[in-house]
């Protein structure tokens, strides 16, 4: 019987066989054209420019892919570096899987899609497939990554990318099951580095080194057949209380999309997604009460354990910082009635009234999960103690707007994306939005710059 290894490069050389309804559709596209959106508003980042020179300082010149946007170009795997770990700087891309899935595959895809004059149609088909082997990776392990402090999107996100390029490529199953082996030793990424540059960089690391697992494979470098199943392979080392299920053929993989029901969710604010269910939370009872920060004697937050590990700065300084800070969430949401790009500055994180209140914010922690995003609790909850003696409370939150149960709009998408370029003047905002919206339908990527 093949093992996991095989059964995914098998399921990775065959992407002409999904079958991909029109709701599948919009999920890619809508990731596609969020993950351009905040690519290009974390292009001026501090972290995205060491990237930049770390990778011009290493690589020779080439005009294979484009770099973030723009005229300049390089070799793929550093356009892929570049442009993720931009997409990944703000935490403004989407999540799902218990991680990043879109801001890894997008820049390596379109990256390796330019090179290769790509149809829109081949990277819609590529994407599904590095999103299909992330979900069944994750599906294996009983225990959260998050509380093990691996993250996901560095550690699974490179072998997705893995399976994504090789099928984006048209490699055999032989070859892909070689890349996919090479990938399971690049899988790295821990916890601890939330909250500074580091954790965008997980994105662009595992962008570029899936495509490198890919470039070696099709080079003659060999690996393990079974380097993710075998007792001392990926998963086995992901799971030292043993519970990962590294044994059992999956009934999944090529017989249905797990994308069709976990989807993505797409963020309304540029904070760790840990974040997002109190922020809607508190400010819905700011709209409804018409509070202001005078009126606060203090808030109680209940939000999951694993969320609890990832917010870890309750007294952020900066905005790096902040947006792993829910004390700061939370203060955001009260003084400016809004949680958005204009709040993520240095400036406004030391703001008086906003340092104020962090210390009438008291979390407690919820040992449940949430059914489509396990590194959730199953609901979150805010109540507001009011100095005129009244709580607020916001009962039991669910759901997140963004999600599948409460998607996006048409019209908010295109505005979070026209706010996300406001600073890229030297672009055709509205036509790249429509492009991007239109995506599976361009014959080659390189036309869509």
């Amino acid at each position: 019987m093949n093992g996991l290894t095989a059964q995914l490069a098998d399921f990775a050389s065959r992407p002409e066989a999904l079958v991909l309804d029109a709701a599948v559709r919009r999920t890619v596209v809508d990731g596609f054209t969020d993950t351009v959106a905040v690519m290009l508003a974390g292009r001026d980042e501090p972290v995205t420019q060491v990237v930049r020179r770390f990778a011009a300082a290493h690589s020779a010149p080439s005009s294979e892919a484009r770099l973030l946007m723009g005229n300049e170009r390089a070799l793929a795997r550093d356009a892929a570096l570049i442009n993720a770990t931009a997409g990944h700087a703000l935490d403004y891309d989407d999540v799902g899987l218990l991680g990043h899935p879109s801001v890894v595959l997008v820049p390596a895809l379109m990256a390796e899609g330019e090179r290769l004059h790509a149809s829109g149609e081949e990277l819609l088909r590529a994407y599904v497939i590095g999103y299909e082997c992330w979900a069944e990776l994750i599906s294996r392990e009983a225990d959260l990554h998050h509380r093990k402090g691996w993250h996901p999107t560095a550690v699974i996100g490179v072998v997705a990318v893995a399976g994504a390029v090789a099928a984006l490529r048209q490699l055999d199953a032989g070859r892909t099951q070689q890349a996919l082996g090479i990938a399971a030793s690049m899988a790295s990424g821990v916890i601890a580095n939330f909250g500074s540059m580091t954790k965008p960089f997980h994105a662009g690391r595992a962008a570029s080194q899936g495509i490198d697992a890919v470039n070696l494979a099709e080079a003659g470098l060999t690996s393990s057949p079974d380097a993710l199943e075998h007792p001392g392979g990926l998963l086995a080392a992901l799971s030292p209380s043993g519970k990962a299920d590294r044994e059992s053929v999956s009934h999944v993989l090529g017989r249905s999309l797990r994308i069709a029901t976990l989807g993505l969710t797409v963020k309304k604010y540029p904070m760790c997604f840990a974040t997002h269910r109190v922020i809607d939370a508190t400010l819905d009872l700011v709209a409804q009460h018409d509070l202001r920060p005078d009126d606060i004697e203090k808030i109680d937050a209940t939000i999951g354990i694993a969320q609890d590990a990832m917010l870890r700065n309750h007294a952020p300084r900066t905005a790096l910082e902040a947006k792993f800070s829910l004390e700061f969430a939370i203060a955001a949401a009260l003084v400016e009635r809004k949680v958005g790009l204009v709040q993520l500055s240095d400036a406004f994180v030391q703001r008086r009234e906003v340092q104020a209140l962090f210390g009438r914010v008291r979390i407690a922690t919820t040992d449940t999960r949430c059914s489509y995003e396990p590194s959730l609790a199953a609901s979150d909850r805010v109540t507001i103690h009011l100095r005129d003696g009244r709580v607020l409370d916001s009962g039991e939150v669910s759901g997140t707007r963004g999600d599948m149960a409460t998607p996006l709009a048409a019209g908010e998408l295109r505005a979070k994306f026209m706010d996300c370029t406001t600073d890229a003047p030297e672009i055709d905002r509205e036509r790249l939005f429509d492009r991007l919206q239109k995506i599976e339908k361009i014959e080659d990527l390189a036309e869509l710059a």
